[in-house]
């Protein structure tokens, strides 16, 4: 502890929380089913796996979760229903196979995802980039802080809240840019 600080520590003795606070924001983004991803997120995926190879549902399911190292699984009634729509555009095919509807690209879709701007979602600058990288981010930003809590001086803790109120402001300008 150091010494600038009352007894009981940074925070009166309350540091015990700022930890069970850094937890509980680290088990929001450990690996579940289920998780979204970004705007337009699916249908990159369906189009860059569809552009390896034809598929069915439950294999596009599989592989994207697999891909996004399991913090991805869509679910069949959002997986399908791209599809459907993909087909509808003229993107998309289906065909009968051992009693499954296999997917494959025609040569709209192959043109739509050989052009797309950025790659799958899982892979690095992918269209929801970030599976990963914000949550482990933001746990280290608040294991930092929380070191700079313990041990720093009142004025190092005073620009460590400086720096993390800009850091917050510049989060939301992200947000609010087109």
């Amino acid at each position: 502890m150091h010494e600038s600080f009352p007894v009981g520590g940074f925070m009166g003795g309350n540091f015990d929380n700022v930890w069970q606070a850094v937890e509980d924001f680290r088990s929001k983004f450990e690996k579940r089913s289920g998780t979204r991803a970004g705007r337009g997120g699916l249908r990159a995926a369906v189009l860059a796996l569809l552009a390896e190879r034809p598929m069915h549902g439950y294999q596009i399911i599989r592989e994207i979760e697999e891909r996004s190292g399991g913090s991805w699984k869509p679910s069949a009634g959002s997986v399908y229903p791209t599809l459907q729509l993909l087909a509808d555009e003229g993107l998309v095919t289906a065909e009968e196979s051992e009693g499954r509807k296999v997917h494959s690209l025609t040569e709209a879709g192959r043109a739509e995802a050989e052009s797309a701007e950025s790659g799958a979602p899982w892979e690095p600058g992918g269209t929801s980039s970030g599976f990963s990288a914000l949550p482990k981010a933001g746990v280290e930003l608040a294991q930092a802080a929380a070191q700079v809590g313990r041990t720093g001086t009142k004025g190092q803790v005073a620009e460590a809240v400086k720096v993390l109120e800009e850091a917050r402001r510049k989060l939301y300008a992200i947000l609010a840019q087109d």
